[in-house]
């Protein structure tokens, strides 16, 4: 057994501050997976997590599911990647279109921020325009338009963008409008006022952990639509995630266009763009050489391997019950949380919908980013690393629920955040 410590030592010296991602030191994910299974990882020193991060949320069936591996090996055993139309690619796209209400077409990509990249390209070839709209506090991947005030600490006011990134050109921030979530006035009154000059307004329908308020969806459709600006949902998280047809379903808005990564492909590198067959022709290269044409492709676009792990993965999602056994998981889990909150009389809200929440160190409600601001970052820190200590993993901004949880797995949770609100308490 390879020593965890004399791994993070050697992970520190090859990767930019010995992590994958955006991780820090100290943020309670020190340790290095060894393997995942169902609802599970075990590091390398042989310990086992009840695991709420979910691979950042791809792995709703639960870790190495056996209908996904079994698809899988059976794909790999005819060859790995062809750069070329493949019966798995097919199928998955035809199921994408039985699934998704605003889908016609799809194209694939292999990671959702080159998702959300090409459906604001998509949609600038279409309005022939440049300049999108977003929400702050939205995250649509690591390209220069979605990191545009993601997490700023001192705002600007609205609509003036704030990078979140070094390394990103002045010039966007002439192209990207930043409107408040969950207020409608403030964002009409945007799109009302820039629609001639607007692409696109691109928004996560469920930000991050934060709720629609009732009729604010269904608001900013309507605005969009009034001044045929297309609208477009990333649901690269709520994608088959709060229901099989993702939160265009849960929340009954339809969009133009929409994004979709994560849960579609099983864990596997795969996500796309997903609209009507007037939008999605301009990917059509019979159009190269005119100004109508969006060119994009990728390596590994449509891998078979990615598809034949989507197909089973959706496969699992449609099978009776599914929805309403993730979602009475979560429900326990959240409601859980928010009761032991009251019993320590901590300071915290919890947000969210039940596959996918967190808890917020403050008084005051979570309707937009700005309220998230109010809350105490070192105890959400200190939450996340005494679950950790007690054998529970979740990102450090969300817990992920999967369909592997089992009512054990939620009793378990349940006394350790009955536990860590305790020491939080105490430290106050």
């Amino acid at each position: 057994m390879t020593d965890q410590n004399d791994l993070l030592r050697r992970a520190a010296h090859v990767l930019p501050g010995g992590v994958l991602g955006n991780h820090r030191s100290g943020a309670g994910l020190e340790f290095v997976v060894k393997e995942g299974r169902g609802a599970y990882l075990w590091d390398t020193n042989g310990r086992r997590y009840v695991d709420y991060l979910l691979g950042s949320g791809p792995m709703l069936l639960g870790h190495a599911h056996p209908a996904v591996v079994e698809a899988v090996r059976r794909q790999v055993e005819r060859g790995t990647s062809y750069m070329l139309l493949n019966e798995p690619a097919i199928e998955l796209a035809e199921e994408l279109v039985r699934a998704v209400p605003c889908a016609e077409q799809v194209r694939y990509t292999s990671s959702g921020t080159e998702a959300t990249f090409f459906a604001l390209r998509v949609a600038r070839a279409f309005r022939k325009r440049d300049t999108v709209m977003k929400f702050e506090g939205g995250f649509h991947g690591t390209h220069d338009y979605g990191m545009m005030s993601v997490s700023p600490r001192s705002p600007k006011a609205f609509p003036a963008p704030m990078a979140d990134s070094a390394g990103i050109p002045h010039a966007i921030e002439g192209e990207v409008l930043i409107a408040p979530y969950n207020d409608l006035a403030t964002a009409e009154a945007l799109i009302a006022a820039h629609h001639a000059q607007l692409a696109a307004v691109i928004i996560e329908p469920y930000q991050r952990t934060i709720v629609p308020a009732p009729g604010f969806l269904e608001g900013l459709r309507t605005a969009t639509r009034r001044y045929d600006v297309p609208l477009i949902f990333d649901e690269i998280v709520t994608g088959f995630r709060l229901a099989y047809g993702g939160a265009q379903e849960h929340y009954g808005v339809v969009p133009d266009l929409a994004a979709y990564g994560k849960v579609v492909a099983g864990g596997f590198p795969l996500a796309c763009v997903a609209g009507p067959k007037a939008l999605m022709r301009h990917f059509d290269a019979a159009l190269e050489g005119t100004p109508e044409y969006v060119w994009q492709a990728g390596t590994f676009n449509g891998n078979a391997i990615a598809c034949a792990a989507g197909l089973a993965t959706l496969a699992e999602l449609r099978k009776p019950g599914t929805y309403a056994k993730l979602f009475g998981t979560g429900t326990r889990l959240r409601d859980g949380l928010a009761a032991a909150v009251l019993t320590h009389g901590v300071a915290a809200q919890v947000s969210g919908e039940p596959p996918v929440f967190d808890i917020f160190f403050t008084d005051h409600p979570i309707v937009d980013y700005r309220a998230t601001l109010t809350a105490d970052r070192e105890r959400i820190k200190r939450f996340n690393a005494e679950l950790l200590r007690r054998g529970v993993v979740k990102a450090v901004n969300k817990i992920y629920v999967s369909l592997a949880h089992t009512d054990e797995d939620v009793d378990k949770t349940l006394g350790v955040f009955d536990q860590t609100l305790a020491v939080i308490a105490e430290s106050t």
